[in-house]
């Protein structure tokens, strides 16, 4: 019998491309623009492969009879999203036998030509330097969200650019650390529990940072099906008491009428960003 993956892809005719992601330094632009295009195309089922700090000719070439040896075993040849400045290092991988979007070669004469300025050639501008105030401002927020992650600790909440509020396992965590390393933003989590829901109101250590707070909800069968992953057969996972929780945090959030998104259907990055819209809070 096939896997269920592999069942799956049958059933949909899905085609299987590899897709590599070449870049001199972290290659995080090269993931982020080649998965944001491929996101696009619901038809092909991808094998990523990540080849970070391909910074001379000896790993392009080796990176080169990869890629060609993964054309023989896909269904069609590769997709190779390339952020390579180096020229020389950049024609090696252009020569691989699959498609190569080339974002560098693509963009910086243009670029170049209509500022007037020759580009610096220079691996890694595009990330921050540990050194930058900002990139402090991030780890300091990271640190922040991460003291903050569990509602016993409440004291520093005044610090807080915002409070994410709902019950366990509703995406808070992973939108508090997104927010605070990718936009610098002091983010705390509290977890509404049971005695918090029994009462029906606001926990009394949020109501003096009412403005700050900002309420996440799940649906109930998607919340059953993460707590399942977590303790499978558990009272905490069972779709009663999930049921229960998201109805019960639901009506403290109208009582004080709080924003409340909700993230069943939505990435980490998206719920993010969807905070940072309706909050209107600066990236920093």
């Amino acid at each position: 019998m096939a896997p269920p993956t592999a069942a799956r892809e049958a059933k949909l005719n899905l085609t299987k491309r590899y897709v590599f992601f070449v870049s001199d330094s972290t290659g995080l632009t090269a993931e982020g623009l080649g998965s944001a295009l491929l996101a696009q195309f619901s038809k092909t089922a991808t094998e990523k492969v990540f080849m970070p700090y391909t910074d001379t000719a000896e790993k392009a070439r080796k990176a080169l009879l990869r890629i060609r040896s993964a054309a023989q075993l896909g269904d069609a040849r590769p997709l190779i999203i390339a952020t390579i400045l180096d020229p020389a290092i950049r024609q090696i991988i252009c020569r691989s036998d699959g498609y190569v979007i080339d974002v560098f070669g693509s963009f910086l004469d243009g670029l170049a030509a209509e500022l007037g300025e020759q580009a610096s050639a220079q691996v890694g501008r595009s990330h921050i330097n540990p050194a930058d105030a900002k990139a402090q401002r991030r780890i300091d927020a990271v640190n922040f969200a991460l003291a903050n992650d569990d509602g016993i600790q409440t004291r520093h909440y005044d610090q807080a650019d915002i409070i994410l509020v709902g019950v366990s396992r509703s995406a808070k965590t992973p939108s508090c650390l997104y927010l605070a390393m990718q936009f610098g933003i002091f983010a705390a989590n509290y977890p509404l529990t049971d005695e918090d829901l029994e009462r029906g109101t606001l926990p009394a250590a949020l109501r003096p940072f009412v403005d700050k707070l900002f309420a996440l909800t799940i649906a109930p069968t998607r919340l059953a099906e993460i707590r399942h992953e977590r303790r499978a057969g558990s009272q905490y996972a069972s779709p009663k008491q999930c049921t229960w929780e998201v109805r019960e945090a639901a009506l403290i959030a109208q009582q004080a009428n709080l924003p409340v998104l909700e993230t069943t259907n939505l990435s980490v990055e998206e719920i993010a960003t969807r905070i940072l819209l309706h909050s209107k809070l600066e990236r920093r």
